[in-house]
């Protein structure tokens, strides 16, 4: 084993490292597409598949669907992640993206509310869950496999893909929103236009699915895949790792909210509450997350220079100061380039937990272990705390109470902040290098 790893060219084991990274975040990206294309288009279709003239109730409707499938999402982490540490992750990742399809097919078939009365949220609810299910494995699945084939010294680097995948898969998503507002009349995309950016999803889904199927797995899977199988990918066997669940459930926590108030409910709020035109918001948001798909791989360098623990800090203090007075300044707005700079500022401060969150959970787990480690409580803590944050948002908002919401946020970073001072340094003691070492 030791002939293997350290007597290829580095030339060649890098051209490797960069085509198995391409190829899990190709797959990445298009399930995240197809899970912010209900996100971006929300506002499109809400009054589609709820009986109501009231626009705020009606982002409230569809804000709990997008709730409700984050709830799948553990199971997803479960049944996935033990899928992957059991059989292989290229073909967990090959499953998930399978499902994501179909429930993106779902979304883009089901008729109105008009049409077929209570049946029409009901099927969307579905087809959410079934997505919600996806992502819960995708997330387990491609952090460990990018964090997996990464190049030592540089998984920081490689790993940050997977949230420039995640963002990308948001900037397609409102790229298409763009292009069909710029060809489409606002009655048009009401009435139909949304379901266009369903069916590109479930197309570019089937299409990843077959390109999955070629995947190289990796290598650390690989070096355990002829021993028993035993407890691996069990809850048994994660169950002796409390420590390292408590510390993914705290790192998490802050990160989820902070992500999903800026990266997504900001679109909501700028129009909700800062009342700017809806095609100013789509163009703010998508130059702001094109800013912080960039800095991703970025900040994941860095961390391979300076540890993962710095970058934790910088998100933990910068969220917990600075939430409350940049949502408070961006509900007054009405300044497009001052509501970009804004947003940004969210992102900027919230890729010190993006842009390394997947690597750093990984390298607490074991091979055996670790896809469902990774997996299980992140989507348990993304489900209950990032899941529900446009909903508490939206019912505060509704109750007049929205500055409370801002609060939440600040409070929840801060949670994790106490988690981030406390916490080792997972770099100097990765199972991932660990690993290695023993194979030597």
């Amino acid at each position: 084993m030791t002939t293997r790893l350290n007597g290829a060219a580095p030339a060649v084991s890098e051209k490797r490292v960069i085509g198995n990274v391409l190829r899990g975040s190709i797959g990445n990206l298009i399930e995240w597409y197809d899970w912010y294309a209900y996100a971006a288009f929300t506002t499109y279709f809400a009054k589609s598949f709820f009986p109501t003239s009231d626009t705020t109730a009606a982002f409230l409707g569809t804000a709990a669907v997008f709730a409700v499938g984050f709830l799948m999402r553990p199971l997803g982490g479960w049944m996935l992640g033990r899928f992957a540490d059991r059989f292989g992750r290229r073909r967990a990742l090959v499953l998930s993206v399978t499902l994501m399809a179909g429930g993106s097919l779902l979304i883009a078939v089901t008729p109105s509310y008009h049409s077929i009365g209570i049946a029409a949220p009901i099927l969307l609810l579905t087809a959410r869950l079934i997505q919600g299910l996806s992502v819960g494995g995708e997330y387990s699945t491609s952090a460990t496999y990018l964090s997996e084939v990464a190049t030592p010294g540089k998984r920081g680097f490689y790993s940050s893909f997977q949230y420039v995948t995640l963002y990308g898969g948001q900037l397609l998503a409102l790229g298409l929103q763009l292009i069909l507002q710029a060809l489409l009349t606002e009655q048009q995309l009401t009435s139909w236009g949304w379901r266009i950016a369903f069916g590109v999803g479930t197309v570019a889904a089937l299409t990843v699915m077959w390109l999955r199927r070629g995947m190289d797995e990796s290598e650390s899977y690989q070096r355990e895949a002829g021993e028993s199988q035993g407890e691996r990918g069990t809850l048994r066997a994660l169950a002796k790792y409390p420590k390292e669940i408590a510390l993914v459930v705290g790192l998490t926590l802050g990160g989820t909210v902070g992500f999903y108030t800026f990266a997504t409910y900001s679109q909501k709020f700028l129009e909700n509450t800062a009342h700017l035109p809806r095609r100013q918001v789509t163009i703010v948001l998508f130059c702001a997350i094109l800013v912080a798909a960039v800095l991703q791989p970025v900040f994941g360098r860095l961390s391979d220079r300076i540890g993962r623990r710095p970058l934790l800090l910088f998100f933990g203090i910068g969220g917990t100061l600075l939430t409350v007075p940049l949502m408070t300044i961006m509900g007054s707005t009405r300044n497009p380039v001052g509501a970009f700079f804004l947003v940004l500022a969210g992102l900027v401060v919230v890729a010190g937990y993006t842009s390394i969150n997947a690597i750093v959970k990984a390298e607490l787990f074991p091979t055996k272990i670790r896809a469902l480690g990774v997996g299980l409580p992140y989507a348990l803590t993304v489900a209950i705390f990032g899941g529900t944050a446009e909903l508490i948002a939206q019912a505060l908002k509704s109750a007049g109470h929205e500055p409370v919401f801002f609060w939440y946020v600040a409070g929840c970073v801060l949670v994790s902040l106490i988690v981030y001072g406390t916490m080792r340094e997972t770099s100097k003691t990765s199972e991932l290098e660990e690993r290695r070492e023993d194979d030597h």
